[in-house]
């Protein structure tokens, strides 16, 4: 074999080598590449997920901040609503006050007309005195002075009880005033008493040192008789309180 030959196949021989190193080295490029695309595949999965999550947790916190937003918007706007809410209130309330204010003012300024108006008089509030006169025959007059500080209405007319009577003496109805009769402190009102008949026709008779007169709240007057007491009978009768003396002794 000759010299060059020998050249040639080596030269062949380091061209296949070569070549096959080359290709080696592709397929290793080739290997990388491919070992990295998983690799970058995988990542790019990763990345995709994760911005898609990104994206998804980025939409739902979006969502979330604008609901938030929106939630702080409706709570400021509730919020401005309650506020003025308040202020409405607050000025109803003023209103009401005003109003309740009102309303007190009123009753108290009825409270203080009633006050004004005479109350009806009591025990405490007046004296009973019982009087026999000359004139008219059997009579006995009813004297009720007014003690307190006020002045007061006295009863249409005295419910006079004698002794251990049943029942009160009917009243004289020709003797009836237009209206109660009134008395001012250290003032009186006058009523009238037919004790019995004066030509005997009365019956059932008796003597009694004892009178009381009750009043409307429920009080007693105990008034004293004259000396010995005083002779009644069925025709005992009483008149209606009166401003007048003469007008008491009348009937």
């Amino acid at each position: 074999m000759s010299a060059r030959t020998t050249r040639t196949r080596l030269f062949a021989a380091t061209t296949v080598a070569l070549a096959a190193l080359a290709l080696a080295a592709c397929e290793g490029d080739g290997s990388d590449t491919g070992a990295s695309s998983p690799s970058s595949a995988a990542p790019a999965g990763q990345q995709s997920e994760r911005p898609a999550g990104k994206e998804s947790a980025g939409g739902t916190e979006a969502d979330g901040t604008k609901e938030t937003n929106g939630s702080a918007g409706s709570a400021a706007s509730s919020g401005s609503s309650g506020s003025t809410g308040a202020s409405d209130s607050g000025s109803g309330g003023t209103s009401a006050s005003s109003g309740a204010s009102g309303s007190s003012g009123t009753s108290g300024g009825s409270g203080d007309e009633d006050s004004d108006l005479p109350g009806k008089c009591s025990a405490a509030d007046v004296e009973i005195t019982a009087t026999e006169v000359p004139r008219p025959l059997n009579h006995l007059l009813l004297t009720a002075t007014n003690t307190g500080s006020k002045t007061c209405m006295l009863p249409q007319y005295p419910a006079a009880r004698f002794g251990e009577a049943q029942s009160v003496p009917p009243v004289a109805e020709s003797t009836k005033p237009q209206s109660l009769t009134g008395v001012q402190p250290g003032e009186a009102g006058y009523a009238g008493v037919l004790l019995s008949a004066g030509d005997g026709s009365g019956e059932n008779g008796y003597r009694t040192d004892t009178l009381t007169i009750p009043f409307e709240d429920g009080s007693i007057a105990t008034v004293a008789l004259p000396t010995g007491g005083v002779y009644v009978d069925t025709a005992l009768t009483v008149t209606y309180w009166q401003a007048d003396m003469d007008a008491a002794l009348s009937h």
